[in-house]
């Protein structure tokens, strides 16, 4: 794991908000969520992207791989009432966050939970 995957796993190991997920609550309504699990190296809009699973086993986290002219972004798609949803940030080249968001929200449920059985035999 690269130093800023490590500090990614870590700052995303942080609370996040129970929007995003659903188990473990605490009282303040936030969950932990780990998100260390893998990566797997898959492309996306043309570009790398390193894919961690989360503790939850159904979140996923996709961040920039070094040398991707994203970096620094991450996506994060997690399972929401209807369906999945995805979310990201960072300040890499719009150009080719943008195409990989194109590819990452046409992503099936099935296509997710793949992608987290990936990380997980990693």
């Amino acid at each position: 794991m690269t130093k800023f995957a490590r500090l990614f796993a870590l700052m995303f190991s942080i609370m996040i908000p129970s929007s995003i997920a659903n188990a473990g609550q605490s009282e303040a309504g936030q969950t932990d969520l780990v998100c260390e699990t893998g990566p797997v190296t898959k492309t996306f809009g043309q570009s790398q992207w390193l894919v961690y699973s989360c503790s939850d086993r159904r979140t996923v986290v996709v961040m920039s791989a070094p040398g991707n002219p994203a970096m620094p972004f991450y996506f994060v798609i997690y399972p929401s009432a209807t369906g999945y949803q995805l979310g990201g940030e960072g300040t890499g080249d719009q150009e080719f966050t943008a195409a990989a968001f194109s590819e990452l929200q046409a992503l099936s449920p099935t296509e997710i939970e793949n992608l987290v059985q990936e990380t997980r035999q990693r």
